[in-house]
């Protein structure tokens, strides 16, 4: 085995979130992608030619990311990312761009997308080469502070009995390549394909983290801890658990819904850790299945609830966790986010929307990448 990497966890306030929302530039004219991310960097970059603290860039050059600060609520980091958002549709309209969101767009081709200049990219496509080529997807990451780092891995394996419930609601990429993939989440398929990316190990020390990633380093899969794509994975340069479950919301509603959810649920178990109780979790391979599930079958998806493999449709248990997280989100300043998860189980996951739109176009995939462009434009679903 190699030597461990020391991995000090910095101190942070509980529950403070943070979020950060990947968005595509689409041409007006087509509603194909543009490569234009460095255009909008150069028109939003502050006076003093640094770069902008709240847009910055991705993998590919289509994509621009828009994130909060360091939030006490939801709303506030929603805030933070409507301003940044403002921002780049501003610098985005005279080039005839528009900004959209979703976990993949519904026609575009990988193949013809450009990669960012940057070293850590470049490598990581000389090393992944067909499938880190095709990471033409786009996801929201909700960061949570957590105060003490002995609760960081409980909460990890916690949170991974719920992914199925997030990434069901958040599902939005249906259509990869103009075709439908029969999947509600094929980006959470696609993106799994990355060394040390998908689903983490439930490791029970923080001295098995400092393991893996010592041992990463040494056979050369990552450079640094950031570098570890899971799916839930802690942040130790920001003291956070970040949960990157989530596609690409479409619009601000969403986007703000789903992270209250996630807030709402690390708030959760930290509380049940502090009353002394055993925090959830679940075999891997039930883990593993509820994946699956979920990204195939969203909001029909039957999940494995606990451990002893108890199942549930997927809108029933997350109609009862909302029951369950409503004092919680009291306590968070969060609860008229949260409540707007009922909204999704009204209205239907993105996914749903987007194929209700090529139905009604007798298949065509420009009205849906229109019906997208509209959500982002109302800030709800359409």
């Amino acid at each position: 085995m190699a030597a461990p990497v020391p991995l000090p966890f910095a101190r942070s306030e509980r529950s403070t979130v943070g979020i950060e929302w990947e968005v595509a530039l689409v041409d007006v004219d087509s509603g194909d992608l543009r490569q234009a991310a460095q255009a909008i960097f150069e028109a939003v970059r502050p006076a003093d030619g640094t770069d902008h603290p709240h847009i910055t860039s991705e993998l590919l050059m289509n994509t621009v990311e828009v994130s909060s600060g360091k939030c006490r609520t939801v709303g506030e980091a929603g805030a933070d990312l409507r301003r940044a958002l403002d921002e780049v549709s501003a610098a985005a309209e005279p080039l005839r761009i528009e900004v959209m969101g979703g976990g993949t767009h519904p026609f575009a081709n990988w193949a013809t997308q450009r990669v960012t200049d940057k070293e850590r990219y470049a490598t990581l496509i000389d090393r992944t080469q067909w499938w880190g080529r095709q990471m033409l997807i786009y996801g929201v990451h909700v960061h949570v502070g957590i105060e003490d780092r002995a609760k960081v891995l409980p909460l990890q394996r916690a949170m991974l009995t719920v992914l199925p419930h997030i990434q069901s609601l958040s599902a939005s990429s249906p259509f990869w390549a103009g075709k439908d993939t029969g999947y509600a989440s094929n980006r959470a398929l696609l993106f799994q394909q990355l060394p040390t990316a998908g689903l983490p190990p439930q490791l029970g020390a923080w001295s098995e983290l400092e393991q893996y990633v010592g041992d990463m380093m040494h056979v050369g899969v990552i450079d640094q801890v950031d570098e570890v794509r899971w799916d839930v994975r802690p942040s130790p340069r920001f003291g956070t658990l970040e949960m990157r479950i989530a596609d690409g919301a479409t619009n601000l509603l969403e986007v703000t819904a789903i992270s209250a959810l996630t807030h709402c649920f690390v708030e959760h178990f930290s509380s049940l850790l502090d009353a002394g109780h055993e925090l959830p979790a679940m075999p891997p391979w039930f883990v593993q299945e509820n994946k699956w599930r979920s990204a195939r079958y969203g909001m029909d998806a039957i999940v494995i609830t606990d451990g002893a493999g108890e199942e549930e449709l997927v809108t029933d248990s997350v109609g009862s966790w909302l029951t369950t997280l409503a004092p919680v989100a009291e306590r968070l300043g969060c609860a008229e986010e949260l409540e707007q998860v009922r909204v999704i189980l009204r209205r239907g996951a993105s996914y749903q929307r987007q194929r209700a739109v090529a139905r009604r176009h007798a298949g065509e995939l420009e009205p849906v990448v229109r019906s997208l462009l509209a959500e982002m434009r109302a800030g709800r679903p359409v």
